[in-house]
């Protein structure tokens, strides 16, 4: 089997949408084609991804699709900036990788989690995430306390047993707060307690909730708000301080109670490792579609399991990258919980893809489909500008 072509295309045909992914699809000459994503579309490196993955595409044409570590080592040693790295660099290796294991999967008529090992669990439990938007599909910031937690009691209403929520990222009026590091007011730090009480009222004490900063918060801010926390049983604190500087993050360790969680902005198995040496993070937060793939995802979720620390894979793209989660989320005994973003509840998000893979009572029922089990509707091919390496 060879790699004919590869199709890099962007769903930005709606410019209501909240977010506008970046596909790919690695077609090959015995008629198999793989679908991977690009995570870096809700940011500001779209056009550096498209153009990225279009010079590594060029690379692997001819190829044969099934070495898929064979293909992952060459992009990343042999191309001088693979190594280093970078979010545009890893998100065009990922959406390569994660479309190259979708062949070999279809190939073996079987799911990607099978040829990682085999599933450890059947059902997925699942959060819904970012409810300062809401709880529904058209969702829209929110500023008043008592919105947040109804749009809490929302989600727990339709079976979720876990939420998670940044109570300082907008005001009272659900505008944006641009930064949130440094020492903190009394007003936001009053506003983020009133928010966070009002949720654990609303959802009673069965529910877990994550606290959600961004990495807006810096290790000042952080101190504060952990202080805030000590009767509302937060299940773990995400991106409270900038994540790539492991010193911040253990003077952190050291002085709350309160478990760390982060990983969304590392890239590589060799991004994460002094933070799992060091056991400076509780949950790592890897996303398939920028930290290299499955392939590199799952080596990470190896190392982490050495140190005892869980993974919650970070999701907030299109059902290709959501998807790919899922496979590693199937298999690694060290899986924590899977990140249900608001935005996938919108009409837009579900319709790209061919199947709608929502939770059920908080739980996401494992695929069998073949490969990552999920595709991009030709419908939908069809209304984006297609970029064709051949």
């Amino acid at each position: 089997m060879k790699i004919t072509d590869i199709e890099v295309f962007c769903a930005d045909f709606d410019k209501s949408a909240p977010n506008e992914p970046i596909f790919i699809k690695i077609n090959t000459d015995e008629g198999i084609s793989g679908f991977g994503e690009a995570g870096v579309a809700y940011g500001n490196a779209k056009l550096g991804a498209i153009g990225q993955i279009q010079d590594f595409s060029k690379l692997i044409i001819g190829e044969d699709p099934l070495c898929i570590e064979k293909i992952w080592d060459h992009l990343y040693r042999d191309t001088f900036w693979g190594q280093g790295g970078g979010t545009v660099i890893f998100s065009a290796i990922s959406a390569i990788d994660i479309a190259l294991w979708d062949i070999k999967g279809k190939a073996l008529n079987a799911p990607v989690y099978e040829l990682l090992g085999g599933k450890t669990r059947n059902k997925i439990r699942a959060y819904a995430s970012q409810i300062q938007f809401g709880w529904d599909a058209d969702s829209a910031p929110l500023g008043g306390t008592e919105e947040i937690a109804a749009a809490a009691k929302k989600a727990v209403d339709e079976g979720y047993t876990a939420i998670k929520v940044d109570p300082i990222q907008r005001d009272q009026q659900g505008r944006k707060i641009s930064r949130n590091d440094g020492l903190l007011t009394y007003d936001k730090l009053k506003l983020c307690r009133e928010r966070l009480l009002a949720i654990r009222q609303a959802v009673g004490d069965d529910v877990d909730i994550i606290l959600e900063l961004h990495a807006k918060t810096d290790v000042n801010s952080a101190l504060q708000i952990s202080k805030l926390l000590d009767d509302l049983n937060i299940y773990y604190m995400e991106e409270a301080c900038g994540s790539l500087n492991p010193q911040l993050v253990k003077c952190l360790k050291e002085k709350i109670n309160i478990p760390l969680a982060a990983g969304e902005r590392i890239y590589t198995r060799y991004g994460f490792k002094p933070f799992l040496e060091n056991r400076l993070l509780d949950i790592i937060q890897p996303d398939v579609a920028t930290c290299g793939g499955i392939s590199e995802c799952k080596k990470i979720c190896d190392m982490a399991r050495i140190y005892d620390v869980l993974v919650q894979p970070h999701i907030c793209g299109g059902p290709i990258s959501a998807a790919a989660a899922i496979q590693i989320e199937a298999v690694i005994p060290n899986f924590c919980i899977h990140e249900h973003h608001v935005g996938n509840l919108s009409q837009f998000t579900r319709n790209l893809g061919t199947y709608d893979d929502q939770p059920v009572d908080g739980y996401l029922t494992v695929p069998n489909r073949p490969g990552i089990g999920q595709e991009i509707p030709k419908e939908i091919m069809k209304k984006c500008n297609i970029i064709k390496v051949k």
